[in-house]
């Protein structure tokens, strides 16, 4: 499982000209990619770690002050672009098996305590951000 962590002082997912998600105050913004291998507890690793990173401002994290988590699914990140020019995405786990996981990794973030906004698993999304820093950071668990 990979996550693409940005910190943002605002984020939105929007699919068919319609905002489905919106973070207005400082957060995180995951986009999340899993792979065959991955399972529930890997994702529940991934949700604790991200949950205490302290790279918010003031060295704080989301959970120290309650920061809102934006997730969006991202297959992208499981990309072999080693030969030639157009990506192979064999890496990335198939919906069927990817979806669920999201959810668990949303729930276990929830869990935690945090307000978790979701993007539209499998859609066609515009992810506008803007990144406070800007910090980005790769996870893998």
């Amino acid at each position: 499982m990979r996550a693409v962590v940005q910190r943002v002082t605002r984020a939105s997912v929007t699919v068919g000209g319609e905002v489905i998600s919106r973070l207005d105050a400082p957060g995180l913004l995951v986009l999340l990619g899993i792979t065959h291998d991955d399972t529930s507890e890997r994702g529940a690793t991934l949700a604790a770690k991200l949950w205490k990173l302290r790279i918010l401002a003031e060295e704080k994290s989301a959970s120290d002050i309650g920061a809102p988590v934006l997730v969006v699914s991202q297959f992208t990140l499981y990309a072999d672009t080693r030969k030639g020019r157009r990506p192979s995405w064999g890496a990335a786990a198939p919906g069927p098996v990817a979806e669920p996981l999201y959810e668990e990794f949303c729930v276990a973030l929830e869990a935690l305590g945090a307000t978790v906004g979701r993007g539209m698993f499998g859609a066609d999304m515009a992810v506008e951000l803007v990144n406070d820093g800007p910090v980005t950071l790769l996870l893998e668990a």
